[in-house]
């Protein structure tokens, strides 16, 4: 393949990439590419780790037989359980070696056994197979990952020539420059949602950024924290600390997020959260907060079971919901911001879920709340007229009413 070939390979990918292409669709549109430069190839992969709470990386493969590629993504708990894959791996042989690039021969009496995958790729039919390693040096690098890795084999007899592995190599690191460009953009993506919350991230990726600027809107608001949360933190071993919030903060945050809220913000046990009056109505908001709630409840009840027969503490949630104007935006100092949400709805919801103790109650909403809840307020019951620490008219409190039928929530 000559080097006018290579470089026009080299400037579709940087196009491709430019373009807002994905990465199943560039190694698809690569490998194609090859084959019709004469490159015999049968499959190929190229992936790298990523900075997820959840995900440890993701790889793309794509196999000639079906003409297609897919992503494959892999977790932190499967990473942690297939560690001897790993090791038998010849990703892990250039890793530890530093080495950039390993070749084994499948025809003939060639030894099969030194890496786990040689077996399967001969049972396939594979003569040869490559495998890249394009290290990323400096700011580039991701987390603890330093380097791009791709495999490639081919059914042909006599394997590779030398100039497919030359063009393969080239095209490979234009290639890795794109996979770590697009993993990078999905990253921030996925960081700033994680950590801000799935609208708050999408709006600071959009270019909300500017301190000060916050937009007001109407909204439900929910609070909610743990019932003896410290009485449980002073008892508990440290470790299992974290492990108790993050049980109970998964069940929340499902339950909000199945209603299509947003949750904003963790103080320390405690969960802030909105389900904004923009494309839906008042009603729907309400009910949308109270289906929640009744979710949160199930699913806590569920995880209660599960964690009292594992001999470890339990608890429920206090939650408090109310409804009305607040502020939207980027609230902070010149060098660290916080996108979130404060007004007088955002007081009264933490000052509602506060009272949930004195009253003994789970669950207690404003009376504008039980006012503009509709067919749902059917569901509620007064617990009486109450005033609330730094809310200037006392207010009529309302609960779920015991008796009410409740939505099967999903």
């Amino acid at each position: 393949m000559n080097p006018d070939r290579i470089l026009a390979l080299r400037e579709w990918i940087a196009e491709a990439s430019l373009a807002g292409g994905a990465e199943t669709a560039l190694l698809k549109g690569l490998c194609e590419r090859l084959i019709a430069e004469g490159v015999p190839l049968q499959r190929a992969s190229t992936g790298l780790d990523t900075l997820h709470p959840v995900l440890e990386g993701r790889r793309f493969i794509w196999q000639r037989a079906t003409g297609e590629a897919h992503a494959a993504e892999y977790t932190r708990e499967q990473a942690a359980s297939t560690e001897e894959k790993w090791t038998t791996s010849p990703f892990e042989y250039l890793w530890r070696t530093k080495q950039t690039m390993l070749r084994r021969r499948l025809e003939g009496a060639n030894a099969l056994d030194e890496f786990s995958i040689l077996p399967e790729l001969a049972a396939e039919g594979a003569t040869d197979y490559l495998v890249l390693r394009h290290p990323l040096g400096g700011h580039i690098a991701i987390g603890t990952t330093d380097a791009v890795y791709s495999s490639w084999t081919t059914d042909r007899a006599g394997g590779f020539s030398p100039d497919d592995v030359a063009a393969i190599d080239s095209v490979a690191r234009a290639l890795s420059i794109t996979i770590v460009t697009i993993t990078t953009g999905r990253m921030a993506e996925m960081l700033v949602e994680t950590y801000l919350g799935r609208d708050a991230g999408k709006r600071v990726l959009r270019g909300a950024i500017e301190r000060g600027v916050a937009q007001p809107i109407r909204t439900a608001v929910w609070f909610s924290d743990l019932r003896g949360f410290t009485r449980i933190a002073d008892t508990i071993e440290p470790a299992q600390l974290v492990p108790f919030l993050n049980d109970y903060a998964g069940a929340l945050v499902a339950a909000v997020h199945a209603q299509k809220g947003q949750v904003l913000k963790f103080i320390g046990d405690g969960i802030l959260a909105i389900f904004p009056i923009d494309e839906r109505t008042a009603e729907a908001a309400c009910t949308a907060a109270l289906d929640a709630a009744a979710d949160a409840f199930a699913r806590v009840e569920a995880l209660n079971r599960r964690r009292t027969a594992a001999g470890l503490p339990v608890t429920r949630p206090y939650i408090g919901l109310s409804i009305g104007e607040a502020f939207y935006g980027n609230i902070g100092s010149v060098d660290r911001l916080d996108f979130t949400v404060v007004g007088p709805a955002v007081n009264e919801a933490s000052r509602i879920g506060g009272m949930c103790r004195s009253v003994d109650q789970d669950l207690l909403v404003s009376q504008d709340f039980a006012g503009a809840a509709g067919a749902a307020a059917s569901r509620l019951v007064s617990v009486g007229r109450y005033a609330l620490r730094g809310i200037k008219q006392p207010q009529e409190l309302f609960t779920i009413d015991p008796g009410a039928a409740m939505p099967l929530v999903p």
